[in-house]
């Protein structure tokens, strides 16, 4: 099942709206050190040049960063948190150790948690495991919208970093080769969901805007609009909201005048980008005003959208047919051979059968649910990624090694989605597991993805 946001549709968008309303700490670095990183005695592509093994490296071990989001600083604002973090990512650090290593050498973590409301502890996070705990690599939940505290790792530290929640824009301010996003960006998304549309003539006949927010104006500016424009049929206007925070008086003041502005334009089908726009305050608005428009949408998180407007009994369901870009189904994905390795390591480790993507995950005592899931899916994901390219960097583990294996791997496992993945020169995001399909409110249990053509590898 190919998830573009780990941590969830509510969590996300919380985490939007407080990082807005926060703001981000814009900083040269972490540390005042130039961004040529500290230490280095030249670059090969933006890497520091060979010199041995690499920081946190000897020849028996490898000292591996693993940030864990702090979920009680943002338990007020969300339905549902991550447990048993530390001891999930442990346990499959602990089966790559009984099971050759990372390159041959024992996988040494250093957790840290952070909380991610602004970006003012992911930086300090990026100080502390590069310059005092001295990682070769970090591995994890590492949020920061703005892309400082990802780029603080490995532009000024030269350290690789396999996460999530990743633009195009903050892969490129990276060194080649020390990102990886265990995913699809935003940006190569849209470029495959256009493809299939046009493949399918979806939206033949149709009229199509685009409504985005601040923080994904950027996205639909380099990647939405060149992409629909390649379609060939009319376009309306882009509206850009201008959310600032938890008040969205003056969005929906402006969505209302872009609603009549798209009617009078005779708009048919609009492009939903962000993860603020695609929430049921202004997706209900859209709805109610043009109850006919074709919605598509670049988040596929806008399932959970949809899941909770069935909850609420609201009909018609204001998500029902959004079009998208996923890969396996629920069904497919816990069926496939990824999970189930997975699965297997989870309950060889802990004698306990794991919930999956389709189970109903228990609520705690303080009434939020506990996402176990959630933290399996992920951590067995980025350690996997992690194990299958350090292998095969082999024994002189270091930075510029790191990055020349990753710039020319080609096709790579990746246990948290379908069957074709890539990374190579340019491409960083690894997904390449594709298909068209459109939101289902009858499909069970409570509404989900229904896949409207075949599962398709589409390489970037």
């Amino acid at each position: 099942m190919r998830r573009k946001y780990q941590l969830g549709t509510a969590l996300l968008l919380v985490l939007a709206i407080l990082s807005v309303a926060c703001g981000s700490t814009k900083s040269k670095t972490a540390s005042g050190s130039s961004t040529t990183g500290s230490g280095s005695s030249g670059t090969t592509g933006g890497v520091p040049a060979a010199t041995g093994l690499g920081p946190g490296v000897t020849a028996t071990t490898v000292k591996l960063g693993v940030p864990l989001v702090d979920f009680n600083c943002i338990k007020p604002f969300v339905d549902s948190v991550r447990v048993q973090q530390q001891q999930t990512y442990q346990l499959y650090i602990d089966n790559i150790n009984a099971h050759g290593g990372l390159a041959g050498r024992q996988i040494q973590p250093v957790y840290e948690t952070y909380c991610p409301i602004g970006n003012t502890q992911a930086l300090a996070q990026c100080t502390k495991l590069t310059e005092d705990d001295k990682v070769f690599a970090v591995v994890g939940t590492f949020v920061d919208f703005s892309g400082d505290a990802q780029t603080c790792l490995t532009k000024n530290h030269h350290t690789p970093l396999l996460t999530f929640e990743l633009t195009r824009a903050v892969i490129n301010q990276s060194p080649p080769g020390l990102i990886i996003f265990a995913g699809a960006t935003p940006e190569r998304t849209d470029t495959v969901l256009v493809d299939l549309l046009k493949k399918e003539h979806t939206l033949n006949g149709k009229k199509i805007a685009i409504l985005g927010e601040t923080t994904s104006q950027d996205v639909v500016t380099s990647s939405v609009e060149p992409a629909l424009k390649t379609l060939g049929i009319p376009m309306g206007s882009t509206a850009i909201l201008n959310i600032t925070g938890s008040d969205t008086t003056a969005a929906q003041s402006q969505l209302d005048s872009f609603i009549e502005r798209w009617k009078s334009e005779h708009v048919t089908a609009l492009f939903v980008s962000g993860a603020q726009v695609s929430s049921q305050q202004f997706i209900e608005k859209v709805k109610a005003g043009m109850p006919t428009v074709q919605l598509v949408t670049d988040n596929t998180d806008t399932l959970g959208f949809g899941q909770q407007e069935n909850q609420a009994g609201r009909k018609p369901n204001p998500y029902e047919g959004i079009l998208t870009s996923v890969g396996p189904t629920g069904p497919e994905y816990t069926a496939s051979a990824n999970w189930k390795y997975c699965a297997s390591v989870y309950q060889q480790r802990t004698g306990k059968v794991p919930p999956n993507v389709e189970t109903v995950q228990p609520k705690g005592p303080d009434g939020k649910t506990q996402d176990l899931y959630g933290v399996i899916s992920d951590s067995c994901q980025l350690l996997t990624l992690l194990q299958e390219i350090g292998n095969k960097v082999g024994k002189n583990l270091n930075a510029e090694t790191w990055a020349n294996t990753v710039n020319s791997y080609g096709a790579i496992r990746d246990v948290g989605g379908g069957q074709f993945n890539s990374i190579h020169t340019g491409k960083y995001d690894d997904f390449d597991t594709f298909r068209l399909a459109a939101f289902d409110s009858s499909l069970p249990p409570n509404g989900n993805w229904r896949a409207m053509t075949p599962l398709q590898n589409i390489p970037g």
